[in-house]
């Protein structure tokens, strides 16, 4: 889906606050479990002899069109389900716990299939289910050509156990690089580059504004199919970190821990995450031509920034229009109070323009696992 264009704020006043929702199950969670309750039990495997997995996968997002199947694209689901046909001999249904759109990459989705051994030397003939580590090895095997996609772990579960409505939880990362130098090779396609300069602090009290239950339909793109726009966002969070690929030298590593000691020594309030300049030498001291000497070669570095968003489930395209305000308040387009009146507003015509999808990670999604699995 194309990016919604940038539209002007809401004409709430600044004195009214976010509305709150009282703190119950999320009333879209509630419906669409029942309406999804059939489905579930159609997928779950009636065949004892059948073993269903849980599979978790990393994938680079550039060259996929999403993880959901789709006819004549090559998706993260497609290439899976080929991947497992090679290995077992025969097609298998995959089902995601997350979908993510063309570009976003995988720290860790997870899937379950369901497979049944049979013999290839004596066909018709089952045979015990395959270890965990058998799978995860063999579709490795198989995968190690697409050069983009790779299984991190595989577990057996009961047949009844979904991938999708057994998470409990998702968190996703998005990542930001904030300098007015070209983007590095290194990371092309995975952050968004903001040549302006971010204020930390302020994206960081922007979030406080966001986090919790609301009515989020100021951040739900044109599409979404979620019976209701309200969730709860446990965890919304902006934090710098060492943009990659780092290598300090001895010298920085030593300034590093000396500057750690010292801000530690003076500081009296709290610990917050400020901005840690020496993961960046966009700083280092300026030449008489008005350049940054840093040497011959060495390129300047940006400052990298990571938002944190972690919820039971998100609606469509909600992390990446709650990027697109905070990158907007970062670097002074928007106010808290202008949060405030987006929010308040309810239509997704109020918020800023979504950033863009290669900046965002779907960074693991939690369950409550069986331990008899």
């Amino acid at each position: 889906m194309s990016e919604n264009p940038k539209h002007s704020l809401s004409t709430t006043p600044e004195s009214s606050r976010p509305s709150k929702i009282p703190k119950t199950q999320d009333h879209s969670d509630q419906e669409e479990e029942e309406e999804d309750k059939q489905q579930q039990e159609s997928s779950m495997s009636k065949n004892p002899r059948i073993q269903r997995y849980l599979v978790a996968i990393e994938y680079i997002g550039t060259r996929f069109s999403g993880s959901q199947q789709q006819p004549n694209c090559r998706t993260v689901v497609g290439v899976l389900e080929e991947a497992f046909l090679k290995f077992i001999g025969q097609p298998v249904s995959i089902f995601c716990s997350s979908r993510t759109d063309a570009g976003v990459h995988a720290l860790s989705n997870v899937c379950h299939v369901d497979v049944e051994r049979i013999s290839k030397r004596k066909p018709g003939e089952v045979l015990p289910p395959h270890e965990p580590s058998v799978v995860r090895r063999a579709v490795n095997h198989f995968l190690q050509s697409e050069g983009d996609i790779t299984v991190i772990d595989v577990r057996c579960v009961p047949n009844d156990f979904h991938a999708r409505y057994k998470a409990q939880e998702r968190t996703y990362f998005y990542r930001l690089l904030s300098g007015s130098e070209p983007l590095s090779t290194f990371e092309k396609e995975r952050a968004w580059h903001v040549p302006e300069k971010l204020d930390l602090y302020a994206m960081q009290e922007a979030c406080k504004v966001l986090v919790g239950h609301h009515d989020f339909s100021s951040f739900r793109a044109a599409g979404c199919q979620a019976k209701s726009p309200i969730r709860t966002l446990d965890e919304l969070h902006v934090s710098e970190a060492p943009p990659t690929p780092y290598f300090p030298s001895i010298s920085e590593k030593k300034q590093n821990n000396s500057s750690t000691e010292d801000s530690h020594a003076c500081s009296r309030e709290p610990e917050i995450d400020l901005p840690i300049d020496s993961f960046s030498n966009s700083d280092d001291e300026v030449g008489s031509n008005g350049i940054t000497d840093l040497g011959f070669g060495i390129r300047r570095r940006h400052h990298c920034y990571v938002v944190t968003a972690r919820a039971r489930s998100f609606l469509y395209h909600q992390v990446r229009l709650l990027v697109g305000v905070l990158k907007c308040v970062g670097t002074g387009e928007l106010t808290t109070s202008d949060v405030e009146r987006i929010l308040n507003a309810k239509t997704v015509t109020a918020a800023s323009p979504m950033a863009p999808a290669y900046g965002l990670y779907l960074g693991c999604v939690k369950y409550d696992l069986p331990r008899d699995a």
